[in-house]
């Protein structure tokens, strides 16, 4: 059947689907969103704090950093507190992927070229295979065998895939196949042309990030060009938005990316102006509180906040809920796009939030209603 609206459809690679713990990664399945936790893994309850918040914002996915024997003691701690699934972070120690298997970890970061020799990589499929755990081969510009850098002189997009499939083939000489790759640089030309020549050449799901993208601005912007752009073009299964910021803010980026796309949606996507003279209420301090007051709110809906009537009932008939600046501190409020009632200015914020969650609240019902009807509709 064609598209209403040919000019949005994204044509997905075709992958084969792998499962991180509970979570499919690849295939139809939606596109995951990742994060990793920085605080100290041999201190559970830090580390556990910190997943909780990176739950609430809707991480799917956490990765947590294995580099010595007291980390990999406490994950089997971690990994039972998790509501989600926990990858396990390791470089060079191949002991460490045996006890994060061990320990329950529902995937391993691991370069099989990295931990030695055949005996080592077997070993860690075997454990893998034992523990009912998936592979993450993560290949990073900074970090490049020496072989490849001297074969193609600088970090390059050849180099990059064939690092890659240097590491494939130790999996699948093992046969092992319960793997996804990533190819990631911190420059964004580099790595999406590496993503787009590895897309090329496998099968496998594809973790997407650009690496060391830089702080809360300059990283999402990098981020949201690479990812977005892969995306776009139909290339990824999973994603890590690499911030120097904490990991519910990568989380919340990781989201944006994908609702921007219309990939996922989770939460209030919020329309609103960039203001200016006409405003009717300081748009830009309202935006902001509201963001951060409707952070509890999961269900997919549409706000639009716009400062005057130029642009503002326009948008406000595309949204589920809007307003738009009035003079006096007198706004009106659009309820499914229709007019509804007016608001006055010191009550704005407060009065938003309560019609959102009340908006949520009826979407839910709806939805748990239709799936009621359709779960007794075979009986």
């Amino acid at each position: 059947m064609s598209s209403i609206r040919p000019w949005r459809d994204i044509a997905r690679r075709k992958s084969r689907q792998i499962m991180v713990g509970n979570v499919p990664v690849g295939g139809d399945a939606p596109v995951s969103v990742q994060t990793m936790t920085n605080t100290l893994t041999s201190d559970p309850v830090a580390t556990i704090d910190q997943i909780r918040r990176c739950e609430e914002a809707g991480v799917d996915i956490i990765r947590v950093s294995c580099p010595d024997e007291e980390s990999t003691k406490a994950l089997k701690q971690i990994v039972r507190a998790a509501r989600v699934p926990i990858v396990a972070d390791i470089h060079f120690h191949y002991k460490r992927a045996l006890e994060a298997a061990d320990a329950g970890a529902a995937c391993l970061r691991i370069n099989p070229g990295n931990i030695g020799s055949n005996d080592r990589v077997r070993e860690v499929v075997q454990a893998a295979k034992a523990n009912g755990c998936a592979i993450r081969i993560g290949v990073n510009a900074g970090s490049l065998e020496k072989d490849l850098l001297e074969k193609y002189g600088e970090p390059c997009p050849e180099a990059l895939v064939e690092s890659a499939l240097d590491h494939i083939k130790l999996l699948q000489d093992h046969d092992f196949h319960e793997y996804k790759v990533a190819v990631k640089a911190s420059d964004v030309f580099l790595a999406v042309a590496a993503y787009q020549g590895l897309a090329d050449a496998v099968d496998c799901p594809l973790h997407l990030g650009i690496t060391e993208a830089g702080g809360l601005i300059g990283g999402t912007v990098k981020s949201a060009i690479g990812i977005g752009n892969l995306l776009w073009a139909g290339i990824g299964d999973t994603i890590r938005v690499s911030l120097s910021a904490e990991p519910e803010e990568e989380v919340r980026v990781g989201y944006e990316i994908l609702k921007s796309l219309g990939i996922r949606s989770r939460g209030v996507r919020v329309v609103s102006c960039p203001s200016c003279a006409r405003q009717g209420f300081d748009v830009i301090r309202t935006v902001q509180a509201l963001e951060e007051r409707l952070q509890h709110i999961h269900t997919p809906l549409s706000l639009s906040v716009l400062g005057c009537v130029v642009n503002g009932p326009g948008e406000a008939r595309e949204t589920d809920i809007g307003v738009t600046g009035g003079g006096n501190g007198k706004h009106m409020v659009y309820l499914s796009g229709v007019t509804d009632h007016h608001v006055q200015d010191p009550d704005l914020i407060e009065h938003i939030v309560k019609l959102v969650e009340a908006k949520a609240a009826e979407i839910e019902a709806a939805t748990s209603d239709a799936g009621v009807v359709a779960g007794g509709a075979g009986h």
